[in-house]
């Protein structure tokens, strides 16, 4: 079906618009996730939710939402 305005695609995809990616020349500067020190502290999310799926975090009298969703994930907004 044609549909005005819309260029058709040839089968060789020609006429999709190139995406530039962007790739970084080393990872050096990525931090690695280690195990916990004993200076480290852990938490367990189920002690700081409480049962509740949403919590609020003043840090630095700014006010932030950590969210836990659906999918068992967590989110923190400010």
């Amino acid at each position: 079906m044609d549909f005005p305005g819309v260029a058709r695609r040839g089968s060789s995809g020609n006429n999709r618009p190139e995406m530039m990616v962007e790739k970084p020349d080393s990872f050096s500067h990525a931090s690695l996730q280690r195990e916990p020190t004993a200076e480290m502290r852990v938490l367990e999310s189920a002690d700081i939710f409480r049962g509740a799926t949403e919590i609020m975090i003043r840090h630095d009298g700014v006010v932030y939402r950590m969210k836990i969703t659906r999918q068992g994930k967590l989110i923190l907004n400010k």
